[in-house]
């Protein structure tokens, strides 16, 4: 490809149009856009002089900073195949992943994530280092120096290679996979940005809480960007000081998984924190329980959006509570209609479209979709079909044209006397709307009777109580006995993955090892 086709190189002509205005927030430092440009060429002018060339590799681990913007856009300018780490990932395998992704280099921020990336160095001695940061175990590629940044047509020389990412999956079903992105993907997110900012909106200010090694992040993150937008970036999730944030930033756009906006309403300080600057926050990451959401509704008014996206496809579906019609009050539990150019059908075991109402896998389209995976060809082919992504979701559709998700396909549970398949979203959703319980996530476990057993790990809200059976009897009024928690485990906290997602592979691990065997009191 031109270089002047690079989206990067067009982005940066829109950073210089914006001159001294803000564009990241990160603690105590306020970046204008002249100095967030200066940064990405300073960064890919010290990737030149360490060697780094067009069609590299270059695994990249670092948290929510304005470093880990100028890394990528520094990469991609000079186009590269960047290759984010998932943080929460053990070091052996992450460089079993980085050794699928076939890396020429790492750079790591010594400042957020100075261990792993130390950890994860020491297994991959092969390959040169280099940190977005002092302190670290190789050369500073953000330093200061003399002979950097390059001039801006030395660094744009030699761009004609195709810039990509590859991102690993949340890992919550299996081990995580290589997602590619290619340059089409980052020029969807740099055209939606330009859509953005020629609609004539208020700017977007935008509080990003995920890390930026996950795709959705980095494209709502640049979209933000490429809008002339401000991005306040922080390192880590305390629901306090996201309101505080909220409150002195006048934040309009905010992205938080259902267990995160869970500790947002229940932290003392919401009632004294005016959120109204608010014009949309989102709901993504996993199923939001509807009494939950009805509560999230009440506190924030019409500005709640349920999102259905994933690494592969960043935004699917979605339910805007603004729109929310109380005649259906059902479809709190949905996930809305397709977003734009998205497409949803749901598809039984062959892939033959079926009527509303009947679940299935849910099978979609959409504009910002993978490529597929890297180095796994047979995934790759097995997963994009036709231009469709197999989720790996089960769901139905109403006659509204609303989605409905159940369950994982890996996480249903097949269970009882006649293999009866039993969808873990829907006891949780019923286990949520007791009073007592503040969030619940269900799993199947294995039994010799049973083959498999309905098991729910709850979590109270503070003061209050509840017994296995009563929340047993609970479910078994609401839904019926197969459904109903065989056994049910008391936690003071849910684990989560790296993207705030309810660890279910961590849940079935705790259990495997003996811990998740006490019906009635526990902790995880």
């Amino acid at each position: 490809m031109a270089a002047e086709d690079n989206y990067v190189r067009r982005g940066l002509a829109l950073f210089a149009g914006q001159g001294e205005a803000e564009a990241i927030v990160h603690g105590d430092r306020r970046i204008t856009y002249a100095e967030l440009r200066a940064g990405v060429f300073r960064v890919a002018g010290a990737l030149l002089r360490h060697g780094v060339r067009p069609g590299a590799a270059i695994a990249v681990l670092a948290g929510n900073r304005p470093e880990a913007v100028y890394a990528q856009l520094a990469l991609h300018l000079l186009g590269c195949r960047s290759v984010w780490v998932a943080p929460n990932a053990p070091p052996a395998l992450c460089a079993e992943y980085l050794a699928l992704a076939e890396v020429d280099g790492f750079v790591y921020d010594p400042s957020t994530h100075a261990a792993p990336g130390l950890a994860l160095a020491r297994h991959l001695p092969h390959l040169p280092v280099w940190c977005l940061g002092a302190d670290g175990d190789g050369p500073d590629l953000t330093a200061p120096d003399g002979a950097w940044p390059l001039p801006e047509t030395e660094t744009s020389a030699g761009t004609e290679a195709e810039p990509q990412s590859l991102f690993q999956t949340g890992g919550t079903t299996g081990r995580p996979k290589l997602v590619h992105h290619r340059h089409d993907f980052f020029r969807n997110v740099l055209d939606a940005a330009i859509r953005q900012r020629d609609a004539g909106g208020p700017r977007l200010r935008q509080l990003a809480v995920a890390g930026f090694w996950h795709s959705s992040q980095q494209a709502s993150g640049l979209i933000t960007l490429f809008s002339g937008g401000l991005l306040v970036q922080h390192d880590a999730f305390d629901a306090g000081r996201f309101l505080q944030t909220v409150q002195r930033e006048r934040i309009t756009v905010a992205t938080l998984p259902p267990p995160m906006l869970y500790q947002v309403l229940d932290h003392p300080d919401l009632p004294g924190t005016d959120t109204s600057s608010l014009a949309m926050l989102s709901c993504a990451g996993s199923a939001v329980a509807p009494s939950r959401l009805a509560e999230a509704m009440d506190r924030f008014g019409p500005v709640l959006l349920v999102a259905y996206g994933m690494s592969e496809a960043t935004l699917i579906a979605a339910y805007p509570a603004a729109s929310h019609d109380p005649a259906h009050p059902e479809r709190l539990a949905s996930c809305g209609q397709p977003v734009g150019t998205s497409r949803v059908e749901i598809r039984d075991d062959v892939g033959t479209p079926l009527p509303p109402g009947e679940v299935g896998e849910v099978w979609a389209s959409a504009r910002l979709m993978t490529s597929g995976y890297w180095g796994q060809p047979e995934l790759t082919a097995s997963t994009l079909v036709d231009g469709w992504l197999r989720t790996g979701d089960l769901g139905y559709l109403d006659d509204g044209g609303y989605l409905y998700l159940v369950d994982r396909a890996k996480d249903m549970i097949v269970t009882g006397l006649t293999s009866s398949n039993v969808y873990s979203r829907t006891v949780e959703d019923v286990l949520a709307a007791h009073p007592a319980v503040r969030e619940a996530a269900v799993i199947g476990v294995p039994d010799e009777r049973l083959g498999e057993a309905v098991h729910a790990v709850v979590r109270l809200r503070p003061g209050a109580r509840a017994e296995a059976d009563e929340l047993r009897q609970w479910c078994t009024e609401r839904l019926n006995d197969l459904w109903a928690p065989l056994s049910v485990e008391f936690v003071s906290r849910l684990p989560l993955t790296g993207l705030g997602k309810v660890d279910k592979k961590a849940l079935r691990a705790v259990h495997a090892a003996g811990r998740g065997s006490a019906r009635d009191r526990g902790a995880v």
